[in-house]
């Protein structure tokens, strides 16, 4: 009996100090399992907000997973960008322009968008701007011969007067337009931007624009000198003066043209036409030669670009020099071609303004 007793304690203490060594270890492992969650969760809370105080890493999850991912992220104001052909101060050539001239005879497209396909709507443009501006051709011809009471031969003499005298002076606005989007704007001025991107990037590949049909060539210029400008002008002038409205269309109808007259002047001999050769050779439109002066850096002269008549004395007079002299007087804005040779605009600026 008392044998069983002792047994019996025995057991009891036992499995009294099992239970309370189980209890104790349970209460720590729950304990340091809290004390491992509070951790994980006050690590995790410091990773992410380490992770949205770096200025080069995102932090993204994804719906199928829960783990946070690292994902690099571009810092431009750490990184050294080229700049668009869209951002002021931009100039083709300029180092930073990000465009290299290719060497030879390659086809280049530089401004985004751009493409040398001819599109219908460029087809439609051009057409309905040519049919209009012989109307007015036409219209106007014939109002001056009404005031001339039918007198055909002075009628004829006036009219051919005044085409001359247009294609002169459509050469030397040929050369301001040339000048004035070859050196200022970019591709986000209004109206112009589009010319003055594809006339700018013409720097860098000259070639290109060989490759262009008349109406994908010339139609970005019957905007500013399409139908709106020649009805307005033809308007204003009325029928008592048919010569002006005679003038201005022709001079529209050049500044257009003058851009497939440009094309001409960088195709080798063998592609061109022979009339388009005897054109050049007359200097009805502009030779290859005189052109070719234009495309040496930093693009300061030669820019008349329809006969290329008034080109020498435009240039020996200084006359650009003395245009971009009173834009950075007027504005503080520098030429492109002063920022390519800063000898030039040294130059300029103290009053010398021969090339």
């Amino acid at each position: 009996m008392k044998f069983s007793v002792i047994i019996s304690c025995l057991w009891l203490w036992r499995n009294t100090n099992a239970f309370t060594f189980t209890s104790t270890a349970c209460r720590s492992v729950i304990s340091s399992n809290s004390k491992s969650c509070q951790m994980r969760e006050s690590l995790s809370g410091y990773r992410k907000y380490e992770l949205k105080s770096t200025s080069l890493l995102d932090v993204s999850t994804d719906e199928d997973n829960t783990e946070s991912k690292i994902e690099p992220r571009n810092d431009s104001s750490n990184l050294k960008t080229a700049k668009s052909y869209l951002d002021d101060g931009f100039v083709f050539g300029l180092e930073g322009s990000g465009l290299v001239r290719p060497k030879g005879k390659v086809a280049q497209i530089v401004v985004e968008g751009d493409s040398l396909e001819t599109k219908p709507h460029q087809v439609a443009i051009v057409t309905v701007t040519f049919m209009n501006h012989l109307f007015f051709l036409l219209r106007s011809i014939a109002q001056l011969n009404l005031i001339n009471h039918d007198n055909v031969p002075l009628t004829f003499v006036q009219t051919i007067v005044t085409i001359v005298s247009s294609w002169i002076f459509a050469d030397l606005g040929s050369g301001v337009l040339h000048w004035s989007v070859d050196n200022y704007g970019n591709g986000r001025t209004p109206i112009m931007g589009g010319i003055i991107a594809a006339f700018q990037g013409h720097h860098t590949a000259p070639w290109t624009i060989t490759e262009r049909g008349f109406f994908n060539n010339v139609w970005k210029l019957c905007i500013p000198f399409g139908i709106p400008t020649v009805a307005l002008i033809s308007i204003l002038s009325g029928p008592a003066h048919p010569i002006v409205s005679l003038f201005f269309t022709v001079f529209c109808t050049m500044e257009i043209l003058s851009q497939e007259f440009h094309k001409w002047s960088h195709m080798t001999t063998s592609q061109l036409h022979p009339f388009v050769r005897t054109l050049q050779k007359y200097g009805v439109t502009i030779d290859r030669t005189p052109h070719a002066k234009h495309h040496l850096a930093p693009f300061e002269g030669n820019y008349c670009i329809i006969s290329g008549i008034c080109n020498e004395p435009l240039d020996k007079s200084g006359f650009f020099r003395r245009l971009e002299k009173i834009v950075y007087d007027m504005n503080g804005v520098e030429s492109n071609a002063w920022k390519l040779d800063p000898a030039l605009r040294a130059k300029t600026l103290k009053g010398d303004f021969s090339l």
